[in-house]
């Protein structure tokens, strides 16, 4: 693998690890509280980055994901929390949050993400490589991690 994408891989745990300890500090009420002027709660910020990363790379490659579409559709892009996720599923998806990247780079490795399909981002930027799409996907993690910051300060 090549040195950008193994910067980029540690950049996503970076992130990772930054988000994981903001739902480490908060309780399960806190996590699916919405507040006023907001439309989703921290909790659904982490299932998402975690579905979205899924989607962009395994998903774009026409590769089954490695979450069932139960989780999928739960957090996916145009979703928002319809009831409170319990703390076990919050221990899953902290059980998925590294183990994921770890799979991706595993993967990568394996080359089987050949059969990319483009695909225009609502960013506008359109994805033409797994590597662009490891690249975006730290700039979407970046983004709901600054989210979850505003969510945060709205308690």
């Amino acid at each position: 693998m090549n040195l950008e994408i193994n910067k980029a891989l540690a950049i996503s745990r970076a992130s990772r690890n930054n988000i994981l300890k903001i739902i480490e500090s908060h309780s399960i009420d806190d996590l699916n509280k919405i507040p006023e002027g907001f439309n989703n709660n921290l909790v659904w910020n982490f299932g998402h980055i975690i579905v979205t990363q899924q989607l962009l790379t395994y998903g774009l490659a026409g590769l089954e994901l490695n979450l069932d579409m139960g989780i999928v559709n739960k957090f996916r892009k145009g979703s928002k929390p319809t009831s409170p996720i319990s703390s076990e599923e919050v221990d899953f998806l902290k059980e998925k949050l590294f183990p994921l990247v770890d799979k991706l780079e595993e993967d990568l490795g394996k080359k089987i993400f050949e059969n990319f399909k483009t695909y225009p981002t609502s960013y506008g930027y359109e994805l033409n490589s797994i590597q662009e799409a490891i690249a975006f996907n730290n700039t979407h993690e970046g983004m709901h991690l600054g989210y979850m910051l505003a969510l945060k300060r709205a308690f």
